[in-house]
């Protein structure tokens, strides 16, 4: 189900709680919401959907992938960049890495290890920063 984007800076501040199975659902609403503002959106977390649970979803090219309880296990290469979020208006500067490689379960509620680069790297740690109450 396509949910609407939650804009509250309160609510976004908040730390979010492990996600278990029985959130599955919240996965499916993510990729229905994302798939919904695609031409302004390649990633979205549960708490931009209003519910808080380390649940995020990350566009990365021709697939989009849900990852529950993600934690970025190695990094390196920081740079400076500016972001954009779709429940916030302007940019911001950051600090990002080149490389990362995160743990998560997946859809099936299997645990999946990535390596990510650039782009998707960058895209996946704004969603994790969400899920830990970090605004950008």
């Amino acid at each position: 189900m396509v949910k609407e984007t939650v804009r509250d800076v309160f609510f976004l501040g908040q730390k979010s709680e492990p996600a278990t199975k029985a959130d599955i659902q919240v996965g499916i609403d993510l990729q229905d919401t994302l798939r919904a503002n695609r031409e302004r959106c390649v990633g979205m977390a549960a708490n931009m959907i209003g519910i808080k649970k380390n649940i995020i979803i990350v566009n990365m090219g021709f697939v989009d992938v849900v990852m529950f309880n993600p934690v970025i296990i190695k990094k390196d290469s920081p740079y400076q960049t500016e972001e954009g979020c779709l429940s916030l208006d302007g940019v911001r500067p950051t600090t990002r890495y080149e490389n990362i490689e995160v743990e998560y379960m997946d859809m099936n509620w299997k645990k999946q290890k990535m390596k990510l680069s650039g782009w998707t790297a960058q895209i996946c740690q704004h969603e994790i920063d969400h899920l830990s109450g970090r605004i950008i």
